[in-house]
């Protein structure tokens, strides 16, 4: 059973670590993640961004295929289908659609419109039992075709947000989507701090999780980060192996080239990669 992300991520603040929300593709990352946070005992966020549901045939596919395979493979822990950077449009789709929780980025919005639209998405979910995140402050790299330079949130106006109700804030403290480059100055302590400091007891979510050295990861957990987002990991994973079982030739060995046979491997360095993340995370046993 699908559940919104709020219980989990307050536990998580209250129990110093974080959860993973690892951004699906298709039906090999769906069933990847789950079959992983089950047998690690992990609670999990199933990130679906507005591209990737578009590939996906839509929203309402999406939400189909999850709880049917949540269902089917008799998953326990607590997992919750999560709207990824979604405009105002696309958080009322998934909605619809079924979505157990929802991500409005309102970040290129001046802070006023930002303000507006998020306080109304807020009394919408809740009224429906959904969690909801929202954003202050561009997060770096390209999401979607949305690019951002990483600019740090501003800890007055994550103070403004917070207050509306949300259930989770995303600030931008100098992270990024996608490779780091060279010469990334890394995470600002200073800015987190500042922003843990107004916003208090509200979860507060870092994207970007791919190439953050582990020890960056822990200190923001200590500093009030209860939601770590990873998505271009598990997508190198994924091509990796795939590339190496196709460059062994093993695709043209019997039937190698059985979709289920080819994208094996993929599906099981996505596993690895999600194992190392809830690990490091400290959410392994947690469910």
């Amino acid at each position: 059973m699908l559940v919104s992300a709020k219980d989990m991520l307050v536990k998580a603040k209250e129990g110093h670590y974080a959860v993973g929300q690892f951004n699906i593709n298709n039906l090999e990352w769906t069933k990847s993640v789950l079959l992983t946070a089950e047998e690690l005992k992990s609670p999990v966020i199933l990130g679906v961004s507005e591209g990737a549901g578009k590939y996906m045939t839509g929203f309402t596919t999406v939400a189909a295929m999850v709880k049917a395979m949540d269902e089917s493979l008799g998953i326990t822990v607590p997992v919750a289908l999560h709207l990824d950077h979604g405009t105002y449009e696309g958080c009322y789709k998934c909605i619809k659609a079924g979505f157990t929780s929802i991500m409005f980025d309102g970040s290129h919005y001046d802070i006023e419109e930002n303000v507006a639209k998020t306080q109304e998405l807020v009394h919408v979910a809740h009224q429906l039992g959904l969690s909801i995140e929202a954003e202050v402050g561009s997060i770096g790299g390209e999401e979607d075709g949305v690019v951002g330079m990483g600019e740090c949130a501003d800890p007055d106006e994550c103070k403004r947000i917070a207050d509306l109700g949300v259930d989770m804030l995303a600030a931008g403290i100098g992270n990024i989507h996608g490779k780091y480059p060279e010469g990334w100055p890394g995470l600002r302590f200073d800015v987190l701090d500042a922003i843990q400091q107004k916003t208090g007891v509200m979860p507060l979510v870092l994207h970007g999780g791919t190439g953050i050295p582990a020890d960056m990861i822990k200190k923001a957990i200590t500093l009030g980060v209860s939601k770590i987002n990873v998505n271009t990991e598990c997508q190198l994973s994924f091509a990796d192996a795939t590339r190496k079982y196709v460059e062994a030739g093993k695709d043209l060995e019997g039937k190698g080239f059985d979709p289920r046979k080819l994208l094996a491997p993929g599906a099981e360095a996505i596993k690895a990669t999600v194992k190392e993340k809830m690990e490091l995370f400290g959410s392994v046993g947690k469910a």
